[in-house]
């Protein structure tokens, strides 16, 4: 996922959920579950899991705006 974003230029603030209870807890309550990766964009798209199409999808869509 790191890889990913650096590849593309991707500014992103990582949150290690595992190390930080309070992140883990804002996780939780923004998405209603636990799983990881999670990508927030513009606290407006939600992405679990590591899906690179989608991701493109959601990067492209928010740079129109």
């Amino acid at each position: 996922m790191k890889e990913y974003l650096s590849q593309k230029n991707i500014a992103y603030t990582e949150h290690d959920v595992s190390a930080d209870r309070d992140a883990a807890i804002e996780m939780v309550e923004k998405t209603k579950q636990m799983g990881v990766p999670v990508i927030i964009i513009d606290d407006r798209d939600i992405l679990i899991g590591f899906d690179p199409a989608k991701l493109d999808e959601l990067l492209s869509s928010g740079k129109k705006k």
